[in-house]
């Protein structure tokens, strides 16, 4: 487990870093994943978003050598917006403002997600171009790595957070909701593919795995990334949506 001392000593300098940098024009400063559930690992990263009524370059400026010394210390990760942004990045990033919506502290000010509705199509929409890009990518980074296998660890480890979120996500629209993320993701790889999962959470969490491992684990995580893409898209279809054909990349 991360020191959740020093992770807290950090936030609380960012915060007022950030309230003295920004002053009136700093809305919020929310907490969002895994840190708000205080189930932060070594390796995570702790995120923020910073909700600012105007930027002003000048008053940024400020901020630099704080955000530095926290990415340095707590591997702060911020997300800056504004807060009239709010409605367009929910749409866009509907997976990630569906879980921010779940798993979200208030660290400074109001909560600007309260009564967040993320509207169902574009949840879906993006979960399936989520679950395509995974596909996609993790598939270049084996033919790429796959002859180091401590290089095909690093990849593991950085898709646990995408998959695990998509899969929340996913189960959430079906309507069998998990637990948590991790959860989530272990209910849809199922039964089968328990060795993969514990795999997985090897990598992220100690970036190690057993000789001879990587590969495999990383095919397999391509398969369940399919897996969620075509549960997603037959979500479209089971709505009287567009046809998953849509999502093949030009």
């Amino acid at each position: 487990m991360t020191n959740q001392a020093a992770v807290d000593q950090g936030l609380a300098a960012f915060v007022e870093a950030a309230r003295s940098a920004f002053g009136p024009d700093l809305r919020s400063v929310v907490l969002f994943g895994s840190a708000a559930e205080g189930r932060l690992r070594q390796t995570s990263d702790v995120n923020v978003i910073v909700v600012l009524r105007a930027f002003d370059p000048a008053k940024a400026d400020k901020l630099r050598e704080p955000l530095r010394d926290a990415r340095t210390a707590i591997a702060l990760m911020p997300m800056f917006i504004l807060e009239a942004e709010i409605a367009a990045a929910v749409a866009a990033f509907a997976v990630k403002f569906a879980d921010i919506g779940h798993r979200h502290k208030i660290l400074h000010g109001d909560d600007p997600f309260a009564g967040l509705v993320v509207p169902r199509d574009a949840r879906i929409a993006r979960l399936r171009q989520i679950t395509l890009n995974q596909v996609l990518r993790l598939r270049e980074r084996y033919i790429e790595r796959s002859l180091r296998e401590e290089q095909l660890i690093a990849v593991i480890a950085e898709a646990a957070g995408p998959l695990r979120s998509a899969a929340s996500s996913l189960l959430e629209l079906e309507a069998r909701p998990a637990a948590s993320p991790k959860e989530a993701l272990e209910a849809v790889a199922g039964p089968a593919r328990a060795d993969v999962m514990r795999r997985l959470s090897q990598a992220r969490e100690q970036r190690e795995l057993d000789p001879g491992t990587p590969a495999a684990t990383l095919l397999s995580l391509v398969d369940v990334a399919h897996e969620m893409h075509e549960r997603a898209a037959r979500l479209v279809s089971s709505e009287g949506g567009p046809a998953a054909r849509g999502d093949r990349p030009s």
